[in-house]
């Protein structure tokens, strides 16, 4: 198997995501033992706090976020924050699958949701870099065309901002666009950071550095976290992935998929607009202003989490590709960034189940997490106020489309399978021996199977390699230097803490004999 070594290329860049290093972290208390709240939101990213923001701007007083970590730091942290309802070509599959009814209010809602956003910059004077700009999906090969032009019938059809473009300012050919008007970008750490400070106090918190590890009851709820109770009347599962998800058996309709960016310094200005090509391997472009001049954010090459060989591949196509299209000064940051997936490509939010009235989940925002998270806020906090919304219905998480759900969910068990069985269970190294500082692999040591990771003092960690969500074999991730899940998304960092759910609880140590 070819080692890090073998592929002769060095990752680019800081390895942390602008947003993050852009601003302070921040250092809300943890929770100390139990506490008792009206509202729960587990997940401090985009969903969590913006739903806390508007429950307490709805006459809410006793509400609590609790996160694992530090907020913002999870996938909210890691967007590249588009504020757009233009969700690649989706309106024309969702008029053929779901119907005009639902493909409306789909458009309605993200279209609602951009300026929902624009409304609280606005109202709370925010200084988040929001700035309007046009969205583009547009055809790198001629046999994209007739989509392009069937998204733009679809999305005018929905009274969506859509029109055909003919001719874009990009340094290669393109065969048409679909062109959004009006949409807008930001920066998503500055913005909630400023909702977030708007929460705490009066009698609603923040939690960090408290991970919630079981929900249990109905009425009430209570969430067991590693410091303590929490009981409340409502619940929100805002973790991007839940954490509680078999009512509802989500761990058979989601799955979690990896995609990467490089934040570059190119010679000639970048053109106005955010743009992302129809076909694959994805190709999405936007700018940000920053103190050191224009950075554009390079995103692609997505895949299931855990099913990669190596990672770092990712990395190299897309430094090549920037560098075929663009002079580029410098390659400044590099992250990458994890999405969950529903089968049918549209979000679950609302009631997790239909027989229970007060939990609630937000999930499966694919790509498009900053105005369908919005999105999700806006219908929760609608059905805890008890307000009808008029989104509901396409979103709902007991929904089945049998046409375009049947066969995707075949497909999804067999893919969530492949952790159990197969070559997933073979060593990638012969001996833990030719594992190198910094490296990890899943070898075979004294006839026992063993995730093992040398760190850079060359100590060799071993642990069990089954995820501790349900049991699958993990694998190893050598652009992050992470333990990734390929059934459920599950991410553990070198040493087996828990990174991303489902899993709560993090790797077991495994010793092995000297």
């Amino acid at each position: 198997m070819a080692n890090q070594r073998e592929f002769n290329y060095i990752l680019p860049g800081r390895a942390e995501s602008y947003w993050l290093a852009t601003i302070p972290e921040s250092s809300y208390p943890a929770l100390q033992g139990n506490t008792r709240v009206d509202i729960a939101i587990i997940g401090g990213g985009i969903v969590g706090i913006t739903a806390a923001y508007m429950l307490k701007e709805a006459g809410f007083s006793s509400i609590a976020v609790i996160e694992a970590g530090r907020i913002l730091k999870g996938v909210t942290g890691h967007t590249t924050a588009k504020i757009t309802s233009q969700h690649h070509l989706i309106y024309d599959r969702l008029l053929s699958k779901f119907g005009k009814r639902q493909a409306q209010q789909y458009a309605e809602s993200n279209q609602a949701a951009i300026e929902k956003i624009t409304s609280i910059i606005s109202s709370r004077n925010i200084d988040c870099d929001f700035v309007r700009k046009p969205a583009y999906v547009y055809a790198s090969s001629e046999d994209s065309t007739e989509s392009i032009r069937d998204e733009v019938k679809a999305a005018q059809k929905l009274g969506l901002p859509a029109s055909f473009e003919e001719n874009l300012p990009l340094p290669f050919k393109t065969y048409g666009a679909v062109r959004f008007n009006n949409q807008a970008q930001f920066h998503p750490a500055k913005y909630l950071n400023a909702l977030a400070e708007e929460i705490r106090g009066n009698g609603c918190h923040i939690f960090e550095k408290t991970r919630a590890l079981k929900i249990e009851g109905e009425n009430p709820i209570t969430i067991t976290t590693d410091r303590g109770t929490i009981t409340a009347q409502k619940v929100i599962q805002a973790t991007h992935y839940p954490i509680h998800d078999k009512p509802g058996l989500f761990f058979q309709r989601l799955y979690q998929s990896r995609s990467y960016v490089l934040g570059v310094h190119i010679r000639d200005p970048f053109p106005d607009g955010m743009f992302i090509n129809a076909e694959e391997p994805a190709r999405s472009m936007r700018s940000q202003s920053t103190d050191m001049g224009e950075l554009v954010l390079v995103t692609g090459e997505s895949h299931r989490t855990g099913e990669e060989e190596h990672e770092i591949i990712r990395y190299q196509n897309l430094e090549k590709w920037v560098r075929s299209v663009y002079s580029v000064n410098s390659i400044d940051y590099r992250w990458s960034t994890q999405d969950t997936v529903s089968i049918d490509h549209v979000p679950y939010i609302g009631r997790q189940t239909s027989g229970n009235e007060n939990l609630y989940l937000a999930t499966g925002f694919k790509k498009w997490g900053m105005t369908t998270g919005t999105v999700a806020a806006m219908i929760i906090t609608d059905m805890i106020v008890g307000k009808s919304n008029p989104w509901e219905e396409v979103y709902d998480p007991s929904r089945f489309k049998p046409v375009e759900s049947a066969k995707t969910l075949i497909s999804q068990a067999v893919e969530a399978t492949k952790g159990l069985v197969g070559d997933r269970i073979l060593p990638t190294h012969k001996e833990a021996s030719q594992i190198e500082p910094g490296g990890g692999a899943i070898v075979k040591i004294e006839g026992e199977r063993v995730a093992a990771y040398r760190d850079r003092d060359g100590v060799l960690h071993t642990l069990d390699p089954s995820c501790r969500h349900m049991g699958c074999i993990i694998s190893w991730n050598d652009a992050e230097r992470t333990w990734d899940c390929p059934c459920h998304g599950s991410r553990y960092n070198a040493t087996g803490e828990v990174i991303d759910s489902p899993a709560v609880y993090g790797l077991s140590k495994k010793k092995i004999k000297k």
